[in-house]
């Protein structure tokens, strides 16, 4: 098997194994056996544990990002209706099986205190997402700061929704969101 084939069935494993039972619950000879790679192989790829959950931390924050941009763009219409999609998209996500909530947040929980780069990864990914709203935002007229705000509606639907094990939170934030752009519109 060569090294890329190898890595990613290494982050596969880890992916499924870290997110759905948590990092610390989680061993390397459990990822390794998942993998179906030797435990040398495994160290030879991530000479620690903390290098494998950066690494699928990483990998998630691209995957993450880019299914909520492309749900976004194959949305398309006004910019306001760009801006609610993610709602949309976060109640879809929400109602998937084997949803655990912010993989980010839930790393960073377990780890964050003594492990600087995960911590560095989970801030990272937070700050991808308040950029990207932000972005969403301005493309929608509303003022400065209201990415700041549709970030925290999200960040709190992902939790509400975690805690409650219902999509429902999802749909609270986006009407949310849309009052905010309607005092946007209402502004200017």
């Amino acid at each position: 098997m060569d090294t890329d084939a190898a890595r990613t069935r290494i982050l596969d494993a880890a992916e499924e194994l870290f997110y759905a039972q948590g990092v610390q619950a989680v061993g390397m000879d459990a990822v390794r056996t998942t993998a179906g790679v030797t435990l040398r192989r495994l160290y030879q790829l991530f000479p620690s544990k903390e290098e494998l959950v950066e690494a699928y931390l990483e990998r998630r924050d691209r995957r993450w990002l880019a299914e909520l941009a492309d749900h976004v763009d194959a949305v398309g219409g006004t910019p306001a209706e760009r801006v609610l999609a993610v709602y949309d998209w976060l109640a879809d996500w929400f109602a998937r099986p084997g949803f655990r909530g912010c993989a980010f947040v839930n790393s960073y929980g377990e780890l964050g205190a003594t492990a600087p780069g995960v911590a560095a990864v989970a801030r990272r990914h937070k700050e991808a997402l308040r950029d990207y709203l932000d972005g969403l935002a301005e493309d929608a007229g509303a003022p400065p700061g209201t990415g700041v705000h549709l970030a925290l509606l999200t960040e709190g639907a992902i939790t509400l929704a975690t805690l409650t094990g219902t999509p429902d939170p999802a749909a609270e934030a986006g009407a949310c969101a849309r009052l905010l752009l309607t005092g946007a519109d209402a502004r200017t």
